[in-house]
């Protein structure tokens, strides 16, 4: 039986956008965080169910708090824009404090109270160049030569973004699953596509690595709109249309900055007894 299952675990189910969440705030009460764990939980029939899990730890240095994030297939995640809005409004309604500093494999992100309700944070800068991405041999990664074009970006994550006539007409499930595990990228890919539908405005939709379609995705957002700027498409602020809601990007000197709502649903624990089951 797992070693980590002596007693419950509080957890707190989050969204942003859609994009939802299972947190758990590891700062008092280490959770033994384990990929058997993480695929248990995410199972929507007989788990919680979740995009991604995200674990708190307590920071060091000048950071409240460190995350790290997992898919539903117990993969790790590099970082997760949405999850990372989410625990930020968290902490910052916790400590009445109007910013925090996260850190995740990305290094030391700042978060700030955007006011009405919204919460921003600094994503960091994109990573543009083939071996930051990563991709798997020297190339530009302005458009890849992959049937569509696409633009690669790296948001502490890979990212291949399609720009199309018409986001909606896309066959994402489809697509998604076969240019995730393209063999351009060895760490396989999240995967957009995206329409411009205005000035400086875009409809996107997203297919997850280790997930699947997803109602909304934050780094996927910030390398959609650095992508979208790249090609000249838009400036470096836009507004993007996902199908779980509207997100504002504005890819700054100092890293890419995103924008949007966030909601705590519910609070609960695992059951011991649930938790034993788990090999």
């Amino acid at each position: 039986m797992m070693t980590h299952a002596t007693h419950d675990i509080a957890f707190m189910k989050m969204h942003g956008l859609g994009n939802d969440f299972v947190v758990l705030d590891g700062r008092v009460r280490p959770v033994a965080m384990t990929a058997a764990l993480a695929q248990a939980i995410g199972d929507r029939h007989r788990g919680v169910g979740f995009d991604q899990l995200a674990l708190i730890e307590p920071g060091t240095g000048s950071a409240d708090a460190r995350l790290t994030f997992y898919n539903a297939d117990g993969s790790t995640a590099g970082a997760c824009g949405n999850a990372t809005r989410c625990i930020a409004r968290y902490l910052m309604d916790d400590t009445r404090n109007t910013q925090v500093v996260l850190t995740t494999e990305r290094g030391h992100l700042v978060a700030q109270d955007a006011g009405h309700g919204l919460t921003t944070v600094n994503m960091g800068l994109p990573q543009i160049t083939w071996h930051e991405v990563p991709l798997a041999s020297q190339m530009d990664t302005l458009e890849l030569p992959i049937d569509g074009g696409p633009t690669a970006t790296g948001m502490g994550n890979p990212h291949c973004t399609f720009f199309v006539a018409n986001a909606e007409s896309v066959d994402l499930e489809t697509r998604g699953a076969t240019i995730e595990h393209h063999p351009l990228f060895p760490e396989r890919t999240n995967v957009q596509f995206a329409s411009v539908i205005g000035d400086n405005h875009l409809r996107m939709r997203v297919w997850e690595r280790g997930v699947g379609v997803t109602l909304a995705s934050g780094s996927s957002s910030c390398a959609t709109a650095v992508a979208a700027a790249r090609r000249g498409l838009t400036g470096r602020r836009v507004t993007i249309d996902l199908d779980g809601g509207r997100i504002d990007i504005d890819w700054r000197d100092d890293g890419v900055w995103m924008t949007g709502p966030t909601a705590h649903v519910f609070s609960g624990t695992f059951t011991p007894e649930w938790l034993e089951q788990i090999r």
